[in-house]
């Protein structure tokens, strides 16, 4: 059953609005220099996957990309993977950031209530120049690995402009993560340098990183050089100040470096190592090139995003979350990047409104978990803050349910863009994202990315409209990764995306495509509940459970029935609730009943259980796969990739699962 039952969209932009777009532009210089119709958005997207040469040149040329682009485009575009693009182009990704050394802002920094801190495009620059100096000297150089274990602060965008403009690899993992999961990751990839924070705040408290970075040090023998960011054992003033305060002993020697000499390379060039969720093993390893990373970035920020100069970009997100790189590839398209690490509920939610209002932001970025969290908090920021330059409200992370949608337009503010965005780290961008130039209907994703030839499949590989099924990619893009680290054969990346249909990308979400041509998201694909034979996502029930006020939050796992010898599947769904509320027969009954009138019978769970806390991933997501191993006690491969793993206990040897 889907919930795109809407009548009428929640918001409609203006022709104003519409003929100022970033994408109202792109479309009529691309109308002019191709002789192309391109009248509305489905001829335009259908133009960027019929005709990718033309396509991705333009966006290369709209988003004023510096580098050689040489001749040719597209090499075996008939392959997936293995079609290549742009063969014959050199660039350097750090240089596409670094476009500006004027004074205005190019980052602004606030950790929690605690720090706070600005720097300049001449400042960010100059410290990008030492740091890069730096790295050289130590005998860092193109294709060798740079690990940072940090949170989101300045430092941390330094350290990955430096590496870049050498042509090393990149990779990043917040400091929440164990020492464990730190050696999974970086141990992999073998990095020569390692750059970690002292410790962080988190919700008003100092966590120290001190002791835990000796373990990994010791864990990591590839590593020639461990630097330490003074942060929580440094003093700062909270007012804004300029200072540069990166690494002040480690560059020191390299105070009179002025210039970045970028080295140009071609358009493959690893740039990022990122990782996956890591819960159901060892991560894997995913490898992202500069040119496509930048080409799909410049593609979502301006044309998708709507971002231009002197825009105020801001995304929540850690380290060791795409979002992080996707953040900071704004610099890319003129806008301030507007960081900030610790808890979103500092201040009891408010810290976030707090510093859209402070910095004027126009693009405030967070998770659908978040955006549900302060609508049951009773926040209302359109009454308490002055919103008056945000344009855009990007979501991402888990659906965003259509009463998420209608909080968002009531209680934040009436008149933006917002942009429910799904993609994953597999290609660090989106598939299906934001359009200023569409409606936004309740509940859906505005339209497919373009560029992107996404599609939805039925089990038997057909394309299905009005009906679930797996979200596919069915022709190259630029930014599919080029592989994972130390899979020489390919195996394991043709087995994680092409091997349910072939030549397929086949993402692993399920999805329905609408009426408006727009995209719901019902959940990961591996995480489906199956009661008799009939697929459901949980999305479904999660929108409808968490609607109740009692519930703050919930879980939902098939667990296979009967114990003994399992034929079937049932549902079961876990709760947690407001603090000092009993799940009685009563509330219970109302959670079936809310269920049963909105969905299906199918989707009423057979047994509904309390517990104390939901476990999720560093980045948020819950882990219902995590949770079905525990009910089943199996083992769970990776508990170090969640940031609450003690939460698993709550799951464990339940009695109201026996019977």
């Amino acid at each position: 059953m889907s919930y795109a039952l809407a009548d009428r969209p929640l918001w409609t932009p203006t022709p104003e609005h519409i003929a100022s777009a970033n994408i109202t532009a792109f479309a009529r210089e691309s109308e002019l220099r191709w002789g192309r119709r391109l009248p509305d958005y489905a001829s335009l997207h259908t133009w960027s996957i019929d005709e990718p040469e033309e396509f991705w040149v333009s966006v290369w040329e709209f988003g004023d990309v510096k580098g050689v682009r040489g001749g040719g485009v597209l090499v075996d575009g008939g392959r997936m993977p293995g079609a290549r693009w742009f063969p014959e182009a050199r660039l350097n990704f750090a240089e596409n950031l670094l476009r500006s050394r004027d004074e205005g802002d190019a980052l602004v920094f606030w950790g929690e209530d605690r720090v706070k801190n600005r720097l300049s495009h001449a400042d960010l620059y100059r410290q990008v120049a030492r740091f890069a100096a730096a790295l050289r000297e130590m005998g860092v150089e193109e294709g060798d690995r740079v690990a940072a274990w940090m949170p989101n602060l300045p430092e941390t965008l330094v350290a990955m402009l430096a590496t870049a403009s050498i042509g090393a690899i990149f990779s990043s993992a917040s400091p929440d993560f164990g020492v464990q999961g730190v050696l999974d990751r970086f141990g992999q990839i073998e990095p020569k340098v390692l750059i970690a924070v002292d410790g962080y705040y988190y919700n008003g408290k100092v966590v120290d990183c001190l002791d835990r970075l000796a373990a990994i040090t010791d864990g990591l023998p590839s590593v020639m050089r461990v630097v330490v960011v003074p942060y929580v054992h440094a003093k700062h003033d909270i007012s804004h100040v300029h200072h540069a305060r990166l690494l002040p002993d480690f560059v020191k020697p390299f105070q009179a470096v002025t210039e970045i000499p970028f080295v140009r390379l071609p358009f493959a060039h690893p740039l990022l190592i990122m990782y996956s969720s890591g819960t159901t093993g060892v991560p894997k390893c995913i490898v992202h090139c500069a040119g496509g990373v930048l080409l799909q970035h410049l593609k979502e920020h301006r044309l998708h995003g709507d971002v231009k100069p002197g825009d105020r970009l801001f995304y929540f997100t850690t380290c060791g979350w795409m979002m992080w790189n996707w953040l900071v590839s704004g610099l890319a398209s003129g806008a301030t990047l507007l960081l900030y690490d610790g808890s979103p509920m500092v201040g009891n939610g408010a810290i976030l409104f707090d510093y859209a209002q402070a910095e004027g932001m126009t693009h405030f970025g967070t998770s659908a978990k978040f955006i549900d969290g302060i609508a049951k908090a009773g926040l209302k920021p359109r009454e308490t803050h002055d919103l008056s330059r945000l344009r855009v409200l990007f979501s991402t992370g888990s659906p965003l349910v259509p009463e998420g949608f209608e909080y968002v337009y009531r209680d934040i503010k009436p008149d933006l863009c917002l942009s429910s965005i799904s993609g994953g780290t597999d290609i660090v961008s989106c598939f299906v994202l934001g359009n200023p130039a569409l409606p936004v209907w309740p509940g859906e994703v505005q339209c497919k990315g373009l560029g992107m030839a996404v599609d939805v499949f039925d089990d038997g590989g057909r394309p299905v409209r009005g009906e679930k099924g797996e979200l596919v990619c069915v022709r190259p893009f630029p930014v599919m990764p080029i592989g994972f680290w130390n899979d020489r054969d390919g195996a394991k990346y043709k087995a994680a995306y092409f091997e349910r249909f072939d030549n397929v990308w086949c993402h692993g979400d399920y999805s329905e495509i609408t009426a408006h041509d727009g995209l719901i998201i019902y959940g990961r694909s591996d995480a489906t509940l199956n009661p008799g034979g009939v697929r459901i996502g949980t999305a479904e029930i999660y929108r409808q459970v968490e609607k109740l006020d009692e519930v703050v939050e919930s879980l939902v796992v098939g667990q296979e029935w009967p114990l003994q010898n399992p034929t079937d599947v049932r549902v079961v769904l876990f709760v947690k609730l407001r603090e000092g509320l009993v799940l009685d027969d009563a509330l219970i009954d109302r959670i079936r009943r809310t269920i049963r009138d909105n969905t299906t019978p199918r989707h009423v769970p057979a047994k509904v259980v309390r517990v104390e806390d939901i476990p999720r991933t560093k980045s948020g997501k819950i882990v219902e796969l995590a949770v079905r191993a525990v009910v089943h006690d199996r083992p769970v491969k990776n508990v170090e990739a969640l940031a609450n793993p003690a939460a698993l206990e709550h799951f464990r040897d339940r009695p109201e699962l026996q019977s």
